[in-house]
């Protein structure tokens, strides 16, 4: 179970408070460093909606948030895959939706990301340089393909405005015109 860097987290913030986030979807509970990060930025009253497959990072996720200092109404965590636990999610009721889950199905979260976030919501994916490998000329594996897949649907949608920050291992964002 890999945590964001801080740079990274340090972005998530930001991108939270820019948005004046109230309600966030995020994939990939992870240890909750990201959930953190995403808390600090959101309105007081907002709702931090994590998704994972594994319950027992949700736990640990849990146990991060209260020693951080949330109420446990913050956030709302729902075991699971993320493809099967999106679509039961509310259309257009996000402001910011987080991706750090299964790389290989990130173009399927970007297709989910779009119907759950409202007009003015922000994606935002984590991982994106995969190591330096999207860039690298040779043989890629599966993972880097689909990450290249990725980029190029963000970058030629027309209802996304797009900015490749460099932080960590790269934060593809985009907000939904």
């Amino acid at each position: 179970m890999r945590s964001v860097p801080p740079g990274t987290g340090s972005a998530l913030g930001l991108l939270a408070a820019a948005v004046d986030a109230k309600a966030v979807a995020e994939i990939g509970t992870g240890c909750g460093v990201s959930g953190i990060h995403l808390l600090h930025g959101m309105r007081p009253d907002g709702v931090l909606t994590t998704v994972d497959p594994e319950p027992e990072h949700q736990q640990f996720a849990r146990q991060a948030f209260r020693a951080a200092g949330f109420a446990s109404n913050r956030a709302r965590f729902i075991p699971g895959r993320a493809l099967d636990v999106l679509p039961r999610l509310a259309d257009a009721g996000y402001d910011l939706v987080f991706c750090d889950g299964d790389r290989l199905e990130y173009l399927d979260y970007l297709a989910e990301s779009l119907r759950l976030l409202r007009p003015g919501g922000l994606v935002a994916f984590e991982g994106v340089f995969g190591t330096g490998r999207t860039i690298d000329s040779g043989p890629q594996p599966t993972e880097v393909l689909r990450l290249r897949e990725l980029l190029r649907a963000v970058r030629d949608s027309q209802e996304l405005v797009p900015s490749l920050l460099p932080v960590g291992d790269g934060l593809l964002c985009a907000v939904k015109r």
